[in-house]
């Protein structure tokens, strides 16, 4: 089966391009540089191709001159496992770059990139039209994106405490996004208190 390997345009910063690349993501290498000849049509001797590995992905720069200056019609997806992750590539990608909206971001050298956690599609095509809007939303007024803000939004529960509900002998607590499902568990005992004897007590007595 063929191999489907991106292909980067730069002016001359291919090589420059390629290195602080490999230098952000981990399992990452240059694999070869290629040079002009002096057929051209660059000067002999300057970087003409670069091949390089980020995580094991192949891709491809090359300096093909200023014709083709990137635009956010294309952009490479960062998916990150929790916010600690997106912090850690925001602030790598953005360095001598621009942050733009909805975790996207454009790094020195002009190229999109969008830094988004794992399972963004299910927050923002949530069954519930009015939890999805509230992602959405949220999303739209972010730059660098929040996972705990986005679930907050998405979520129709927000933690106040647990909820007693005797009748059926278990409490109910509402779940907020960052702390889990919605989760039930037993009541608390109450139990009666070790009275003295010939001292009366008011307080908490035994519920049968």
């Amino acid at each position: 089966m063929p191999r489907i390997i991106p292909n980067l345009w730069f002016d001359t910063q291919a090589e420059e391009a390629a290195e602080f690349y490999v230098s952000v993501f981990p399992n990452s290498r240059v694999v070869e540089v290629s040079r002009y000849t002096e057929a051209g049509p660059g000067p002999a001797g300057s970087v003409m191709v670069v091949d390089f590995e980020l995580d094991g992905q192949p891709f491809t720069a090359i300096n093909g001159g200023p014709q083709f200056p990137f635009t956010e019609a294309v952009s490479l997806l960062v998916e990150c496992a929790d916010q600690a992750e997106i912090d850690h590539y925001w602030d790598a990608l953005t360095a001598g770059g621009e942050e733009v909206q909805c975790g996207w971001l454009k790094d020195r050298f002009g190229f999109s990139w969008q830094v988004c956690p794992a399972g963004m599609g299910e927050v923002l095509n949530d069954p519930d039209p009015e939890r999805a809007r509230r992602a959405v939303e949220a999303m739209f007024g972010m730059k660098k994106l929040d996972v705990a803000a986005l679930r907050r939004r998405n979520s129709r529960w927000h933690f106040v405490g647990p909820l007693p509900n005797r009748r059926r002998g278990w409490c109910q607590t509402p779940g907020r996004a960052d702390r889990g499902p919605l989760t039930l568990r037993p009541p608390p005992a109450r139990t009666r208190p070790h009275r003295r004897p010939g001292r009366r007590r008011h307080g908490p007595h035994l519920v049968g």
